[in-house]
């Protein structure tokens, strides 16, 4: 991970090389969780060590899963009953780790104080305790208003009936699902609306079942019958590579014509970010994909009209690419992006602006105009990852050079991304 300062990208016509995805961020948390509910050991292999995932690591550990790492392997004996921890768990700016341990925490006896830092503190959380309470849990927000930090008065879940919106976060979803398979009664969830980031669902559905956890669900994702008292079993996994951090790197060929191969990125994947392929293919680059790499050559960028409801997390790597594409990209139903580590839609705005792109915010839509102008400027991440991403990915192809604030934000899910960039002949400093 890379510590404390900035990092100065330098205009960088051509790249060239071979990279490894870094392992999926959303798949090392799912099974992590499984297998800290799980009765015995389970081994993850190839698991992303970053901000997030090491908090939620630290989070089973503090409901007393065991965790023994080793290189490229994190040994989890879980526990079918967890504890209530003896302090604060903090989930750092991690979302996922709170919105997914929060109901789990309802299983273990005790009072349970889940927390996290400043813009974790700021992302809502009040749907998932609602329906939490409406399952039989008692808990709440310490300062009221629906955002962390949250007290659960834990012990069992006693089940029955919720309902939820599916349009703020598929990680609410995700959460219920974890913990509901434990309930003393069935559990149903209904979403009163259709499924944003429903690949994000399929993917905890997929890694329940792998644990032998049944759940039943209609063909929309809106409704999920989770039988009572299953029992979570141990079982191994290999995290596989992460398409929403590779799409900075397939970019940034994109953006100067470059030719470059990223590996472990499989072609049958759960991951809705895959759609970056077909995304990038529709904007004019060459892409090739195998079983398990994909290799790009960019070229001349044409612009396009998308929604991005199912793919929130590509917004900052497609604006980018508008920047560099002949006419207009506009993006729809981006309004979620409000509530992320930043608010996107306006950071992406403001900061991409200072390097003299044309980017117009209405409502939930973004409309970007494709520039030959782009200059380098002196970016502020605002703490969000995505954002620093896709800034450096931006000043590629600028005049001058681009300089990136507190870019350590990128260990929150790619703490390699400046090495890798380096790897494939980006000319950086920094302090």
């Amino acid at each position: 991970m890379i510590p404390l300062g900035q990092v100065i990208i330098n205009p960088t016509p051509e790249l060239a090389g071979v990279l490894k995805a870094p392992p999926s961020k959303a798949y090392t948390h799912r099974s992590l969780i499984a297998a800290a509910l799980s009765e015995g050991r389970s081994d993850i292999v190839n698991p992303l060590s970053s901000d997030d995932s090491e908090a939620t690591l630290g989070a089973v550990q503090a409901y007393g899963a065991l965790v023994e790492r080793e290189e490229d392997v994190w040994k989890v004996t879980g526990r079918s009953e967890p504890v209530a921890p003896s302090n604060v768990v903090d989930c750092g700016e991690s979302g996922a780790t709170i919105r997914f341990m929060t109901p789990v925490s309802a299983l273990a006896k005790g009072i349970s104080v889940l927390t996290g830092r400043s813009q974790l503190l700021r992302r809502p959380i009040g749907p998932l305790l609602h329906s939490m309470r409406e399952l039989g849990v008692t808990c709440y927000t310490v300062r009221g208003g629906g955002y962390p930090p949250v007290i659960v008065f834990g012990g069992r879940i006693h089940g029955g009936r919720t309902s939820l919106r599916g349009d703020v976060s598929s990680q609410f979803v995700s959460g219920l699902l974890f913990a509901a398979p434990r309930a003393q009664n069935d559990v149903v969830i209904r979403l009163t609306t259709d499924l944003e980031s429903r690949q994000y669902v399929d993917m905890t559905l997929n890694v329940l079942n792998l644990h032998g956890i049944e759940v039943e669900t209609s063909s929309d994702l809106r409704e999920y019958y989770v039988k009572k008292r299953q029992e979570y079993k141990p079982t191994n996994h290999m995290i596989p590579g992460d398409y929403s951090s590779a799409a900075f790197i397939l970019a940034g060929a994109a953006i100067t014509g470059s030719r470059i191969t990223v590996k472990d990125l499989a072609r049958e994947s759960f991951q809705g970010d895959k759609a970056i392929i077909q995304i990038l293919s529709n904007m004019g680059a060459n892409i090739n994909v195998s079983e398990d790499s994909v290799r790009i050559h960019g070229g001349q960028l044409s612009g396009l009209e998308i929604d991005v409801d199912q793919i929130p997390d590509l917004v900052p790597v497609i604006v980018v690419l508008g920047c560099y594409a002949k006419g207009r990209t506009v993006i729809r139903k981006a309004g979620r992006l409000r509530i992320k580590e930043s608010d996107r839609l306006s950071t992406l705005a403001s900061e991409l602006g200072k390097m003299n792109t044309s980017i117009h915010v209405a409502d939930d839509t973004l409309t970007v105009k494709g520039s030959s102008s782009i200059r380098g400027a002196v970016i502020d991440p605002h703490g969000d990852h995505r954002i620093a991403m896709a800034c450096s990915i931006a000043a590629l192809g600028a005049e001058g050079s681009t300089t990136i604030r507190d870019a350590e934000c990128v260990n929150k899910s790619y703490p390699r991304f400046y090495e890798d960039l380096k790897r494939i002949g980006v000319k950086t400093g920094g302090r």
